[in-house]
């Protein structure tokens, strides 16, 4: 996103984090009714480009999400999503995205409300290397003549009982409606929205052997020396890994031994 879409989208997480530090408020159920209203404007092109409208007033998009989902929606969410309409938008598609980005957070924030985001962080992680590494998984999931029910059933299978309800609640989302991602873009952007929910940056670790617990803390520590805040590490074996180990924090990757270039890194950047 950029110009208005990119200030109307932080504004929006502002306004979710405001909301959700009451823990009054159900934050699973607020998920799934951004997922719902998500499902809604991404169907209805007519009603996205009205409330993304320039010539009509804010207050009078809100009067029109007011109309349309009161009842159908609890109170926080109306709110928020009418909140959301009375912002000016770049494009009406980034309404939809930043709705769909909401969910997947108010998720998170239930997670991180239990105790248990770190366990999702692992599981999506975990749950992106096993589909990358079946081809016949990621064939079933994206075969759209596939209903929604026969891919949750098979979701349902995979991760039921063996990951964390938020865990298949974001991959069955993300499954019965890509809404044009890839499953492993979807993953990795999951992975950064959780991330992000703890202040630190996601690295992917592949190694030609298991790191021991020594070697995970130095990397973890040369990492977050390199990038300036805490570094979690998504760790995966791969003997065919040459030089070891290749980290990617975003779009940079870093191959070298263990962790002795990384120590040497940061000692430079630190001069």
């Amino acid at each position: 996103m950029n110009g208005a879409s990119r200030e109307a989208l932080a504004a929006a997480r502002e306004r979710l984090d405001a909301l959700t530090d009451n823990t009054s408020v159900d934050a699973a159920r607020l998920g799934g009714e951004l997922s719902s209203v998500t499902t809604l404007l991404d169907r209805e092109s007519g009603l996205r480009r009205a409330l993304t409208d320039p010539a009509q007033t804010g207050e009078a998009k809100a009067d029109l999400v007011r109309r349309l989902l009161g009842g159908q929606i609890g109170g926080e969410t109306l709110d928020l999503v009418a909140g959301m309409v009375r912002s000016r938008w770049s494009r009406s598609r980034d309404l939809v995205d930043a709705v769909e980005e909401l969910a997947d957070s108010a998720d998170l924030i239930a997670a991180q409300r239990g105790g248990d985001l770190d366990d999702v962080e692992d599981e999506l992680f975990r749950f992106g290397r096993i589909a990358a590494g079946s081809s016949e998984l990621r064939a079933a999931l994206a075969d759209r003549a596939a209903s929604t029910e026969a891919k949750s059933a098979l979701l349902g299978r995979l991760l039921g009982g063996r990951a964390k309800p938020v865990t298949e609640r974001l991959v069955v989302r993300l499954v019965t409606a890509p809404r044009g991602r890839s499953l492993e873009g979807g993953i990795e952007s999951l992975s950064k929205l959780a991330a992000a929910r703890r202040g630190r940056t996601v690295a992917e670790v592949v190694s030609a052997v298991p790191l021991s617990d020594r070697q995970k803390q130095r990397l973890a520590d040369a990492l977050s020396r390199i990038y300036g805040r805490p570094v979690h590490l998504n760790l995966d074996v791969d003997p065919s890994v040459l030089g070891g180990v290749r980290v990617r924090v975003g779009d940079e990757v870093i191959n070298g031994s263990i962790a002795d270039r990384l120590d040497e890194a940061a000692r430079r950047m630190a001069g």
